[in-house]
């Protein structure tokens, strides 16, 4: 059976076909997510049907950016990275249109099972992943199965208030939290104080020997060490798996093992601190296996 994969982030529209535990044919676009949820649904449909034009598959399987009522494919929130998107009836719109089964859950969700099933999570029953990007996204697995809690939104870890003091609800409800001090956007929101120059994490990692670019790496680290720290002390897990691309640059996950395990309580110091294995294909090999997960 082949499965047409689809992981719509805020940025890029990733998509592939999954066939025997291998993705084939992967392409990426833009979003365009600014242009609102129509639009995105518009470009994830027409997308799709330029691979129908040219392969044959049984299911489609999405993974997307948002909170996902999975039973019904429907998104329960979103923020105006992708406005008008909440309420979107996304699986009952592709059902509509292609004629085949389809399963939609959210990203960070999705590329937990695909680290369950494929990656650093595959031999490991309880553990916790998160993803630093744009925000911070997360997704709890408990005695081998994801986690959902009563509304399908667990494992919101970027709302962690880490810094009570710049609370305000009304004005931000994701104010004093963790993902506006720890994502990567935060990261370079801070770098470019610093150099205005410095614009994307590629560019702030060719400067790290710089003291003053490393001192706002270092401060970064603290920061996701604060939101982790709780977050090992609540859950208990195995295993934390930690995915987005600035978990490629081998000095932030180096120094996140060593700030962490000196803010833990010495009987929680068992947990290991992994880096995602599946790259930007987690959601997609997510997506693929999502009826096998439920």
């Amino acid at each position: 059976m082949t499965t047409m994969v689809l992981d719509i982030g805020g940025t890029a529209m990733k998509s592939g076909l999954y066939t025997d535990g291998k993705l084939s044919e992967v392409r990426e676009i833009p979003t365009e997510a600014k242009q609102g949820g129509e639009h995105v649904v518009n470009r994830a449909k027409e997308l799709i049907a330029d691979y129908r034009n040219r392969f044959s598959f049984q299911r489609i399987g999405v993974s997307t950016a948002g909170q996902v009522d999975p039973r019904q494919g429907v998104i329960t929130y979103a923020n105006e990275n992708i406005p008008g998107y909440m309420g979107t009836r996304l699986k009952e719109l592709l059902e509509q249109e292609f004629q085949v089964p389809a399963a939609v859950e959210n990203d960070v969700n999705a590329a937990a099972i695909g680290e369950a099933v494929f990656g650093a999570g595959r031999d490991v029953a309880d553990f916790a992943c998160l993803t630093y990007g744009t925000g911070v996204g997360g997704a709890i697995f408990t005695d081998g199965r994801l986690y959902s809690g009563n509304s399908f939104s667990a494992g919101e870890f970027g709302a962690i208030v880490t810094h009570p003091e710049a609370r305000d609800s009304e004005r931000d409800i994701l104010s004093g939290c963790y993902e506006q001090y720890a994502s990567t956007t935060a990261l370079v929101r801070n770098a470019c104080r610093l150099d205005p120059s410095l614009t994307n994490g590629r560019a702030i990692f060719a400067r790290l020997e710089e003291p003053p670019v490393r001192a706002v790496v270092d401060q970064w680290i603290l920061e996701i060490i604060y939101g982790l720290a709780t977050i090992v002390h609540m859950l208990n897990p195995a295993c934390v798996i930690l995915g987005g691309g600035v978990m490629e640059q081998g000095y932030v996950l180096q120094e996140i093992r060593n700030k962490l395990y000196p803010n833990l309580i010495p009987s929680f110091r068992h947990v290991r601190i992994e880096k995602a294995e599946l790259g930007n294909r987690a959601g997609m090999l997510g997506a693929a296996v999502l009826e096998q997960r439920r």
